[in-house]
Formats: C-alpha cells, sequence, structure tokens
C-alpha cells in the first residue's frame, strides 16, 4: 500500500457506502449485523448502541479486529459521532477483508435523533 494511499484512509471526507439509522435498527432487530464504535472510550461510555463494540479509530488495526472476533463476513457498520471518523473506520475496514462494511449515515447524532435506544 502506498504511502498516499494510507494517508487517504485517514482523511474524514468523501463518500462510503451508507447505512440510515432506521435500516441498522432492523438489521439490529434480526441480529445480522456487527456495529463498531470507532469514538473514544469516554465518548462510547456516555451512549452507545447496544452489542456495539467499541474500537477508538486510533485503536483499528487487524490485530485489534482478531482479538474482538470480528467477521468480515458480516455485515458491518461503522459509528462515530457525526460520520467523520467512521468514513475513514470504513476505509481502514477494506483491506482486512470486510466488502460488505458501512458507515451509519450522519452518526450517532441520527441515532439520537431517532430516539433510537441506546445503553450507558
Amino acid at each position: 500500500m502506498s504511502i498516499l494511499t494510507k494517508i487517504c484512509q485517514w482523511l474524514p471526507f468523501g463518500k462510503v457506502p451508507e447505512m440510515h439509522a432506521q435500516g441498522v435498527y432492523k438489521r439490529l432487530q434480526k441480529n445480522d449485523v456487527q456495529i463498531i464504535d470507532v469514538r473514544s472510550k469516554m465518548e462510547w461510555d456516555r451512549s452507545h448502541i447496544e452489542g456495539s463494540i467499541n474500537l477508538p479509530i486510533t485503536s483499528l488495526s487487524i490485530d485489534a479486529i482478531k482479538q474482538l472476533e470480528l467477521s468480515p463476513e458480516i455485515t458491518t457498520v461503522v459509528i462515530c459521532l457525526s460520520a467523520h471518523r467512521s468514513i475513514p473506520g470504513v476505509r481502514k475496514l477494506k483491506p482486512f477483508g470486510f466488502s460488505d462494511v458501512y458507515q451509519l449515515e450522519g452518526g450517532m447524532l441520527s441515532w439520537w435523533k431517532l430516539s433510537l435506544p441506546t445503553s450507558k
């Protein structure tokens, strides 16, 4: 992977596949999606989607993915507060074999706006 490609992975803008909060919630009800929350532990502790896995963007690595037993075979949604950190999160997962990976459209802000359930 070139240096430019590595740098571009971290840019918090551009297009990545997205899933609307309502769609994520429906998939959660069917238990056929895994959610990686790339916010800080402190943010996650305040409010998070039940069943999500906290893996701060700065810690997202193949070793962490293996340790958390995340499967590239399962639809994955990457979330953050406002859909900026999740963009590099989606990009970083692609080289690890995650092909069905999305960001939560609008981040947790959109989840809260719809008053979808959270845990603390």
